[in-house]
């Protein structure tokens, strides 16, 4: 299974990824995605409810595949819970099936009913976390319940259903827009050009210079800030242990990810120096135990997004590695500002 997902990941990153674009015979369908996706996003935001009394804060990017919007709006939430916020985050609960919706999502309720990423958001912020495919029916449901004042969407940039105040797109630093193309030529949902109507757009990787954001994919935008993912720390999966990180020097290690880019997780362990054997699944992947074997005298690392599905089933050698987002002090004073003139309005 991992050596089919490492080709498959392999030749992603060269269809979409690289300077050219080798599937440009397949422009025509470009433009039919293109034509599809503004006639839905019109119609979508036509037929949009009325505001919410609460600012609306939506997480996103506009390229297909893992850019880190979840660690981002973890601590978009703390920081907002710190400015005296109740935060309330929204999310589609893509890969669960819940049956019911809206769903609460709470650190027990089963991946397999609200998806991985809600219920590894519930456990890491411990704030009210609220599952509904339509998000503005779960916008309700949060201001029904009084479960918060200000409405946080993971990954709902193109949910134009929801009305929004405040837009965040997110870029992995390595791939950025890849080949500039929208799918399935190339890895874009929108053109570029939607990044005119976003606040701010936010770099994941490495720390980046002040020119080189500037400069960013040929990305025009007054506000990019770069983010960075630190491990923070090994939490055992089935005692909730933790141990620090550089535990992992020299260790062997079978690396588990289910996520849309494992590449960049198995490079943060090598940089931990653990000595990785890859395990690459599909993103969102439902895992069974015979996923997790390996030696007794190796260590299963994966990530929390992984980890919250393994819990009933754990080896005693598995463990995730939590990391934490880290970005500057004057995007959060930006972004805080930007949130009270969003709430000034509602509340006048």
């Amino acid at each position: 299974m991992s050596a089919v997902q490492s080709a498959i990941s392999s030749l992603v990153e060269r269809l979409w990824y690289g300077s050219k674009r080798p599937l440009g015979f397949l422009a025509p369908l470009s433009w039919l995605y293109r034509s599809i996706a503004e006639a839905r996003r019109r119609s979508a935001w036509d037929a949009r409810d009325a505001s919410l009394p609460v600012p609306v804060i939506v997480v996103g990017n506009i390229t297909a595949g893992g850019t880190g919007k979840s660690p981002l709006t973890a601590w978009l939430v703390s920081e907002l819970a710190s400015a005296g916020w109740r935060p309330v985050i929204l999310s589609r609960g893509y890969g669960g099936d819940a049956g019911q919706y809206p769903l609460e999502v709470a650190a027990h309720t089963s991946p397999e009913e609200a998806g991985d990423e809600p219920v590894m958001l519930a456990l890491s912020t411990g704030c009210p976390v609220v599952v509904d495919p339509r998000r503005r029916r779960a916008a309700d449901y949060a201001l029904e319940n009084n479960l918060g004042d200000l409405l946080i969407c993971d990954d709902g940039l193109q949910h134009y259903k929801l009305p929004r105040d405040l837009e965040l797109s997110v870029f992995d630093g390595q791939r950025g827009i890849g080949n500039g193309a929208l799918i399935p030529v190339g890895p874009l949902r929108e053109p570029v050009s939607r990044l005119a109507s976003v606040d701010f757009v936010i770099v994941n990787g490495k720390e980046i210079s002040e020119q080189a954001l500037e400069n960013f994919a040929g990305v025009d935008h007054p506000a990019i800030y770069s983010m960075v993912l630190e491990p923070a720390s090994l939490v055992h999966l089935k005692s909730g242990a933790s141990r620090p990180v550089g535990d992992l020097n020299g260790k062997a290690v079978t690396a588990v990810a289910g996520i849309g880019n494992p590449a960049r997780f198995f490079d943060t362990l090598r940089a931990l120096g653990a000595v990785v054997t890859e395990r690459a699944f599909p993103d969102h992947h439902r895992f069974r135990p015979e996923d997790l074997t390996t030696d007794a005298d190796e260590l299963i690392v994966m990530t929390a997004k992984d980890a919250v599905k393994c819990r009933d089933f754990a080896p005693d050698n598995a463990w995730s590695l939590v990391v934490e987002a880290r970005l500057p002090e004057q995007f959060r004073d930006a972004f805080l500002a930007r949130v009270r003139q969003c709430a000034e309005p509602l509340t006048s």
